[in-house]
C-alpha cells in the first residue's frame, strides 16, 4: 500500500468524534486485508485516548482533539501495513497480566497460557517439591512465561534464557514491573549456553519449559503478514521440519534435569507424535503427555526423565 489509505484521509474535513474514528478506521482496516479490523481500532483508539474500549462508548460523540487524532490515524495507518497492534500499542495482556511487548520479541499468544497453566497443574501435584523448586526456561522472549510462572509459584526459583539481548531487556522490564526481577535470573545465549555455567551441578533443574521456535522454514513465508514481516524470524524459524530446537533441547536436557524432572514443550498442533517420538528416542524420558487447548488442539506435550 503506497500512501495514506483513501478513507483515512477524509479524517479531518468535520470535527471527529470516536464514534466516526471507529467507523473509518475499521472501513480502513478491513480493506487493508485487518480482519479483526473494528477490534484493532478500538484497541488502537483507547490505546491513544488512555481509556478502555467500553469507556469509547460513553463518550461516543465527544470531540476529538487534533492531537489525538492524528496520533491515532498514525496508528491506524502502520496498521493497515500490517504491523501487529501489540508492537503499536507496546502492550499485551498474558495470563492476566500486562506486559511490555517491543519487535524484539514475539508477542505472547493465548495459546501459549496452557504452558504456564500445565507446569503450575504438574507443579502442584508434588507440592513437597515446591520449596527450592528450579525452573529453566529456554527462550524467554518477552519473559511472558517465566513472570507468569514466578507470580504462580513465589516459592520456585527461575532462570531464563534467550539468545537476544534485547529480548532479555524486555524480559527485565516485565519482571520488574510485576515484582518478581528476585525470582529469576536472566541469562544470554543460545539455549543451554546460557548456563553453561551450571554444568557442574548435573540435575539442578526440576523443570524445564519452552516454547521453541516451531514453524518449517518453508512455511515461513506463508505465515500471516503481521508475523511474517514484523516478528523476530529467530524465534519463529524452527528449521527444515520445525524441530531442530526440540531435538536440541531433548539431548541436552539430560544433563540439566534432576531425576524425575519434567520437560513440557509448546508445539504446533500438528507435531505432537514427533515431539513424543523424540522423547521416546532419547531412551531416559518416560511418561510422555500431550495436552490439548481449549480448541481441542494438541498444544502441550510434557514428558518425565527417568529416576
Amino acid at each position: 500500500m503506497n500512501g495514506e489509505p483513501e478513507t483515512l484521509s477524509a479524517f479531518g474535513r468535520r470535527p471527529a468524534t470516536p464514534r466516526r474514528a471507529l467507523e473509518q478506521a475499521a472501513g480502513a482496516l478491513s480493506r487493508a486485508g485487518i480482519e479483526s479490523a473494528r477490534l484493532d481500532a478500538e484497541a488502537l483508539l483507547a490505546h491513544v485516548l488512555g481509556v478502555t474500549r467500553e469507556r469509547l462508548y460513553l463518550d461516543y460523540d465527544a470531540p476529538l482533539a487534533a492531537d489525538r487524532q492524528e496520533r491515532f490515524l498514525s496508528l491506524i495507518a502502520r496498521r493497515c501495513r500490517g504491523e501487529p497492534v501489540a508492537y503499536l500499542t507496546g502492550r499485551r495482556e498474558f495470563w492476566s497480566l500486562d506486559f511490555l511487548v517491543t519487535p524484539a520479541v514475539l508477542v505472547p499468544r493465548p495459546d501459549t497460557e496452557l504452558l504456564v497453566e500445565t507446569a503450575v497443574g504438574l507443579i502442584g501435584e508434588a507440592p513437597t517439591l515446591e520449596l527450592g523448586f528450579k525452573i529453566l526456561e529456554l527462550g524467554t522472549g518477552s519473559g511472558a512465561i517465566a513472570v507468569s510462572l514466578a507470580k504462580e509459584k513465589p516459592a520456585a526459583e527461575i532462570w531464563a534464557t534467550d539468545i537476544s539481548p534485547a529480548a532479555l531487556e524486555v524480559a527485565r522490564t516485565n519482571a520488574s514491573r510485576h515484582g518478581v526481577a528476585h525470582k529469576i535470573h536472566f541469562c544470554a545465549g543460545d539455549l543451554f549456553e546460557a548456563v553453561a555455567y551450571l554444568t557442574g551441578r548435573r540435575g539442578f533443574f526440576q523443570m524445564i519449559v519452552s516454547n521453541p521456535p516451531y514453524v518449517r522454514s518453508e512455511e515461513f513465508d506463508r505465515l500471516p503478514r503481521d508475523v511474517r514481516d514484523f516478528e523476530p524470524r529467530v524465534a519463529l524459524d524452527g528449521g527444515p521440519d520445525g524441530l531442530d530446537f526440540y531435538r536440541r533441547i531433548v539431548r541436552a536436557g539430560r544433563l540439566y534435569l534432576a531425576s524425575s524432572g519434567l520437560v513440557l514443550f509448546e508445539i504446533g498442533e500438528d507435531m505432537a507424535d514427533e515431539v513424543v517420538r523424540l522423547f521416546t528416542d532419547a531412551g531416559c524420558f518416560t511418561l510422555a503427555r500431550v495436552y490439548r487447548d481449549y480448541s481441542g488442539r494438541d498444544r502441550v506435550v510434557s514428558a518425565r526423565k527417568l529416576p
